[in-house]
């Protein structure tokens, strides 16, 4: 067996087997993956809440045999709540809530064995696409320190990038988990909505914008990891269609020849940069290359209906997010307690009405039959993830004269992802392309609504052709 420190860039599958074979007690994964931490974090700033004893104690004590038994893990900070362990969704409002129980998803977490380490940054709410809260400041791109890890699941992405922990949690409410992935050169998949559960706090969030899951470094690891938390919870509000068989059976089996449809061009109308329009050109060649059919094509449609309900659908979340805690916390929110993009946020979601909240939805319910049908003619959609690299911390900083800002500015930067989660179809960045800078820049591919396994059997198969796993960020040296 290669020694401890040579294994930070083994796949969560990889360890789970060294620990099955006994070469390696969990224990011994779990100290090695802190003191990793402990030297990458003061130049990384991934994670926030370190959970170190929970973790020792966790490790030291029998765990369940799923099929990530004494795996290093870190949580996201927002969602996937841990009893007794603080939970801050990167907001000062926030600093001292301590979640009494745990939610589902860690439940599932826990009896797929994996020891969790602590909890990772992330921006406020989650509202931008960039890890740059005010609380815990910038969490920093291993590929580039000086360049945003992407958001909102930024500190997660950071961590398995630099080979603190094999995978991280996530979550996807416009792109969080496949920006990330694309400005960490990791493999991320959005689940079709309703594939894992966010009970039992929650029966859906954003009206179905979200999804849970995480990054990883492997395909192999992403199904296998899905396999272990979803479906139903009791209660839930409705569900994502059963699989035909495990995801991680997927993982190797042959795709056939699939039609694949690719845009180059940004629904909205926002320029591409050249580097993330040469990166779907090459993954539109690989593709083509392995046998599968590639041809421009774009779904028809309403952007400016789409976005002005995507934009009510989201800011009416955020508000509903921050009275919720109101409510649970006895405190009153006040703008000082917040970031002024997240107050501005606050306060746009506060200003839509009713029936606006209602049409809004029907509106995007419009929008996933439309690209629905389109999908009837082609097996993935093939599109940048974000239309330009990493870009430099700073970027989606609002003046205090516009504190939305940066808000609009990232309706520019994520143009693409936000889509699959107003249609709720499954949809992953896979890191196939380097530019000349030495930046990540992923590319995204759709599945029709509950065809994560398509998606899978895709991804593999690019992994094989293109392997992405021998690639080592600067800092991760």
């Amino acid at each position: 067996m290669a020694p401890l420190a040579e294994l930070a860039f083994a796949d969560g599958l990889a360890l789970a087997e060294l620990v099955r074979s006994k070469q390696v007690q969990p224990l011994e994964l779990i100290e090695a993956a802190i003191e990793r931490i402990d030297r990458l974090n003061p130049a990384l700033n991934a994670v926030v809440t370190p959970m170190y004893e929970q973790a020792r104690a966790q490790a030291g004590a029998p765990l369940p045999d799923g099929p990530f038994r004494g795996v290093p893990f870190l949580l996201k900070d927002l969602l996937g709540s841990y009893a007794g362990v603080r939970q801050t969704w990167g907001s000062a409002y926030l600093r001292d809530f301590v979640p009494d129980h745990d939610s589902e998803l860690v439940t599932r977490l826990k009896k797929a064995g994996l020891v969790i380490l602590g909890k990772t940054n992330a921006p406020e709410f989650g509202i931008l696409p960039t890890t740059e809260p005010r609380l815990f400041g910038p969490s920093r791109n291993p590929w580039a320190t000086t360049h945003s890890t992407g958001g909102s699941s930024g500190g997660s992405a950071a961590a398995v990038a630099a080979g603190m922990v094999p995978m991280a949690h996530a979550n996807d409410g416009g792109g969080s988990i496949r920006i990330p992935a694309s400005c960490c050169g990791l493999f991320g998949l959005k689940p079709t909505r309703a594939r894992n559960p966010l009970g039992p706090d929650l029966g859906d969030s954003m009206g179905g914008l979200v999804a849970e899951h995480a990054l990883t470094r492997s395909v192999r690891d992403s199904a296998a990891l899905l396999d272990a938390t979803c479906g139903p919870d009791t209660g839930d509000p409705y569900w994502a269609p059963p699989p035909a068989r495990p995801f991680r059976e997927e993982v190797g089996r042959d795709p056939g020849r699939l039609r694949i449809a690719l845009t180059r061009k940004a629904p909205t109308g926002v320029p591409v940069h050249p580097d993330c329009e040469a990166a779907v050109e090459d993954a539109a060649r690989l593709c083509a290359s392995l046998g599968h059919e590639v041809e421009e094509a774009s779904p028809a449609l309403e952007v400016d209906l789409y976005s002005r309900s995507f934009i009510a659908a989201f800011s009416t979340g955020v508000a509903a997010a921050i009275d919720g805690f109101a409510y649970l916390t006895r405190r009153t929110p006040t703008p000082d307690q917040f970031e002024p993009l997240t107050w501005g946020v606050y306060e746009m979601g506060r200003q839509v009405s009713g029936p606006a909240y209602a049409l809004a939805h029907i509106m995007l319910q419009r929008t996933s039959r439309s690209i629905a049908h389109f999908m009837l003619k082609y097996d993935s959609w093939l599109t940048p993830t974000v239309a330009e690299p990493p870009p430099p911390h700073g970027s989606f900083d609002s003046p205090p004269e516009n504190p939305l800002a940066g808000f609009l500015r990232a309706t520019q930067f994520v143009p693409f992802t936000p889509v699959s989660n107003a249609t709720g179809q499954p949809a992953m960045s896979v890191p196939l392309y380097w530019n000349g800078e030495g930046l990540p820049v992923g590319v995204h591919f759709a599945g029709r609504f509950g065809d994560e396994a398509t998606l899978f059997r895709l991804a593999a198969q690019l992994e094989a052709a293109r392997p992405w796993a021998h690639r080592r960020p600067p800092v991760a040296a």
